[in-house]
């Protein structure tokens, strides 16, 4: 069960947050400000390349990787296919896992390599592989890991990874706040270089800025009735989340959002987008799920008998293209099956601002969850 005095018990929060999650989510605006310093120490800023790649090849272990390679996916469009290479393996350890290049990669395409361990001998193997097809490597990794060599070894660029001194002494959860702004902000400022994003030193500066404000906003002292973080996370305590996104920004924050409820929460979620997401979870929510389909019985022992697992919407909107919204259905669907409904939207600004707004926002929120319910650090 959840503990909701400890939400605004910042003493005890800090107490109970022993992997530094609440930590690395309010530090999300500086830890972008560093990578992009790191960026400019390794000279992206002063790149000149000769025209944009055919392909992005995106390289690295676990929700790290994926959420990276998802958000760029997001934010190039059409401009340039953006692929994973998912490993393989027996184990999801750093010597187990192995990635290979597809066929086809060659000189015309780039390859980023992005983890927050630099011990895989297999993203080494990739980098020489990549090296041998003429393939341009860049990575962001801790500094003086073994895949450094790797790369400067292929010639490629090598971004230090920006990390705090309390992230040293135990391995990186993929999904922590910190890691993907760590991670995300220098191959944004690369592929700003490339043309495949927008993403100039002085959107990344906002980008911070905006972090900054949510932050603030959902801070461990701001008390749980004004912090929307906070409340979404006592929202979701007893329920099980299924996440609706509407938007080109909201569909990847939902997934991160889901990755982050069941790695660092230990909860189960469901995501899905809008409009499709109506027909996708109607017989879910007309099901055992929905709130009405089992009232809560007055007698039931709230001692010995746990509470019946419901739904609850979480709608992730950003301002669809044309005022055109399945927002309104969704909500009616929801209502209809006496399904209780939370709903996050950015404030307006530039896509890359509000997608950072929605992906802050419910990274606290997953903590908060993480922290009052006791799950396992």
């Amino acid at each position: 069960m959840l503990d909701e005095a400890l939400l605004d018990d910042p003493d005890a929060l800090a107490r109970a947050d022993r992997r530094s999650l609440l930590r690395g989510a309010a530090e999300a605006g500086a830890r972008v400000r560093t990578a992009v310093r790191h960026a400019t120490e390794a000279g992206i800023p002063e790149l000149k390349p000769d025209g944009r790649p055919r392909a992005v090849l995106i390289a690295g272990p676990g929700m790290a990787a994926t959420g990276v390679a998802e958000l760029l996916g997001t934010l190039a469009g059409a401009s340039c296919p953006i692929t994973r290479l998912t490993p393989t393996g027996v184990a999801p350890a750093a010597g187990a896992l192995r990635w290979e290049l597809p066929g086809w990669a060659g000189p015309v395409d780039l390859l980023l390599v992005t983890t927050p361990d630099g011990t895989e001998p297999g993203l080494e193997l990739l980098v020489e592989q990549a090296y041998r097809r003429g393939c341009t490597v860049a990575a962001v990794a801790p500094a003086r890991s073994p895949l450094t060599e790797a790369v400067d070894g292929a010639h490629g660029l090598f971004v230090p990874m920006a990390t705090a001194p309390y992230e040293h002494d135990e391995p990186l959860a993929a999904s922590a706040p910190g890691v993907l702004w760590a991670l995300f902000t220098p191959l944004l400022a690369l592929l700003d270089r490339t043309g495949l994003v927008s993403a100039p030193p002085e959107a990344l500066q906002k980008v911070a800025d905006r972090l900054d404000q949510i932050a603030e906003r959902c801070g461990p002292a701001i008390a749980t009735y004004s912090n929307p973080a906070k409340t979404l996370a006592v929202e979701l305590a007893e329920a099980l989340p299924v996440i609706w996104t509407e938007g080109t920004s909201a569909g990847p924050a939902g997934r991160r959002f889901t990755a982050a409820l069941a790695e660092l929460a230990g909860r189960p979620a469901l995501t899905a987008e809008l409009p499709e997401a109506l027909a996708s979870h109607s017989v879910l929510l007309a099901g055992a799920l929905a709130a009405g389909a089992d009232p809560e019985d007055f007698f039931r022992d709230r001692v010995e008998e746990a509470q019946a697992l419901h739904a609850r919407v979480v709608l992730l909107r950003d301002r669809p293209i044309g005022g055109i919204s399945a927002a309104p259905a969704a909500r009616e669907l929801a209502l209809s099956h006496d399904t209780a409904i939370s709903e996050l939207e950015p404030e307006e600004g530039p896509e890359l601002e509000t997608l950072a707004e929605l992906i802050a926002i419910t990274d606290f929120a997953a903590v908060y969850l993480a922290l009052a319910s006791g799950a396992r650090s």
